[in-house]
C-alpha cells in the first residue's frame, strides 16, 4: 500500500476519533487491517510524532500525516544509560523523543498497548530488572517520578525507587536545591542574565506563558549564560531555580530568542510570532548537568552528559555559518 496522505489538522466535528478511523475515513476503499497495518508499519504520525497506536484519540488542532514510507525504527533501550543506580535512585541519560512518564489517562493501558510508545520510566525499569537479573511475571516494580524532561529534551533524569528516596528528592527539588543545568541553542544573541516572571497555564493564547498581572500564577526563574556567539545563534547555558513546566522554553521564546527547533514556543511575550531558519534537528535544549544529596547517606552527588551527537553536529553546522538548506 503507497498511499500517503499531506498533514492536515483534526476539524472540530471529527475530535475524539481514533487515529485508525481517521485514517479509513481519509482513505477511501482501505479495510480496518489495511489501515491497522499502515499505523503498525511505523507510518503514521501525530503532531509531528510517530504513532503506534490505532486508538489513540486525536484532539482538535492536533496534526495527522501519514507517510510513504515507514519511519526508521528507534533503538530506545539501546539509546539509555543508567549512570547510578541503588535502593533508593537511579540515574539515567534520556534520549530525546521519549516521554518521561506516562499520561495519566494511559497508565491502565495493557503491557502491549504501552510497548507500542514506551516511555523512559518503562524502558529503565526493564533495564534495572535486567542488571539485577530479575525474572519476574506481570508488571515490574514501579519507579518513582520526582522530575521530568519534556519529550523532545535530552539529558539527565532522576527517578526515585524507595519511599525514602522520594520523599528526600523532593524535599531537595521543592526547596530549589537540586543542581539542575541545560544547554540551549537560541536564535539571536542573549547575553548572560536573570529572568524571573510569573508563569500561567494560559497567558491568552491558549499557551503557557508569563502574566504581568499581581498575586497571579507561579514565580518562574531562570540564570542564563552566553556560552558561545555563533553566527546568528547563541549557546546558553541554563540554570533553574525554580522548575516550573516548560520554564526554559517559555522565557527564551518571550525574551525574543526561542530555542531552535521549538515548534509551541516561538512568539515573544507581546505574541510577535517568530520564525525558525536555523534547521535544528529537533529541540535544540539539553540537561547536561544534575547534581543533590542522596536522600539517605546525604553525600553530594553529581553528574555530567555531553550533547547528544545530533545537537553536537547541529551546534558545529552553526559555528561555519550552515543553515536549514545549506545544511548536509
Amino acid at each position: 500500500m503507497n498511499e500517503s496522505l499531506p498533514l492536515f489538522l483534526m476539524p472540530a466535528e471529527q475530535a475524539g476519533a481514533t487515529l485508525a478511523a481517521l485514517l479509513r475515513q481519509r482513505l477511501p476503499g482501505q479495510s480496518w487491517t489495511q489501515v491497522r497495518s499502515l499505523i503498525a508499519a511505523r507510518r503514521a504520525r501525530v503532531n509531528g510524532e510517530l504513532c503506534l497506536d490505532p486508538a489513540r484519540r486525536i484532539k482538535e488542532g492536533e496534526s495527522v500525516e501519514l507517510l510513504s514510507g515507514s519511519a526508521a525504527k528507534p533503538r530506545q533501550s539501546e539509546r539509555i544509560l543508567i549512570r547510578h543506580l541503588d535502593d533508593h535512585l537511579v540515574v539515567v541519560e534520556k534520549p530525546s523523543g521519549i516521554s518521561t512518564v506516562r499520561h495519566p489517562a494511559e497508565r491502565d493501558w495493557n503491557e502491549r498497548r504501552k510497548a507500542l510508545t514506551p516511555t523512559l520510566d518503562d524502558l529503565t525499569a526493564k533495564l534495572i530488572a535486567k542488571r539485577e537479573g530479575r525474572v519476574r511475571k506481570g508488571p515490574l516494580p514501579r519507579l518513582r517520578v520526582v522530575q521530568r524532561l519534556d519529550k523532545e529534551t535530552s539529558g539527565l533524569v532522576v527517578f526515585a525507587r524507595s519511599v525514602a528516596g522520594e520523599r528526600g528528592l523532593g524535599e531537595q527539588f521543592r526547596a530549589h536545591t537540586v543542581i539542575r543545568r541545560y544547554l540551549a541553542i537560541v536564535s539571536g544573541f542573549v547575553p548572560s542574565q536573570r529572568i524571573a516572571t510569573r508563569l500561567v497555564r494560559d497567558r491568552g493564547d491558549g499557551r503557557r506563558g508569563s502574566t504581568t498581572l499581581p498575586g497571579v500564577g507561579k514565580e518562574a526563574i531562570t540564570h542564563v549564560e552566553a556560552m558561545d556567539r555563533l553566527p546568528g545563534y547563541t549557546l546558553l547555558a541554563c540554570r533553574l531555580e525554580t522548575g516550573r513546566t516548560h520554564q526554559i522554553r517559555i522565557h527564551l521564546a518571550e525574551l525574543g530568542h526561542p530555542i531552535c527547533g521549538d515548534k509551541v514556543y516561538h512568539r515573544t511575550a507581546g505574541g510577535e510570532e517568530l520564525t525558525d531558519s536555523s534547521g535544528a534537528p529537533r529541540l535544540a535544549l539539553h540537561a547536561v548537568e544534575l547534581g543533590f544529596l542522596h536522600p539517605q547517606s546525604h553525600k553530594p552527588m553529581h553528574w555530567e552528559m555531553p550533547l547528544p551527537a545530533d545537537l553536537d553536529r547541529f551546534l558545529e553546522r552553526l559555528r561555519m555559518g550552515v543553515r536549514n538548506d545549506d545544511a548536509d
